[in-house]
């Protein structure tokens, strides 16, 4: 779902964001798409219908423990699922995101 929804950013001429960006100093956790000089990330949620590995117990902690300590380092996450990408809402968020200044 990243190709889709950098393609729905580049069409509405957005600044165009890193994919697979690694934030982290200590640990290998990297976001979907972000842009590090508003400290904006997205990331996107599949599975979220048939027990991916998000909405599983493990998972999900894994997650908390990830974009708690991306928050702690000052960023902004948008996690968004996989239907959010086909229906626009998330390139609406971003848009808002970016027009806010990260």
């Amino acid at each position: 779902m990243i190709v889709p929804l950098v393609l729905q950013i580049r069409a509405v001429y957005l600044p165009q964001p890193i994919e697979e960006f690694h934030f982290h100093p200590q640990r290998q956790w990297r976001f979907d798409l972000a842009w590090p000089d508003q400290k904006l990330a997205v990331e996107i949620e599949g599975g979220t219908w048939s027990r991916g590995r998000h909405t599983r117990g493990k998972g999900f902690a894994a997650d908390c423990i990830k974009y708690n300590e991306a928050a702690l380092l000052g960023w902004h996450v948008l996690r968004v699922t996989t239907e959010m990408v086909e229906d626009g809402t998330a390139l609406a968020y971003i848009e808002r995101a970016l027009a806010d200044g990260g």
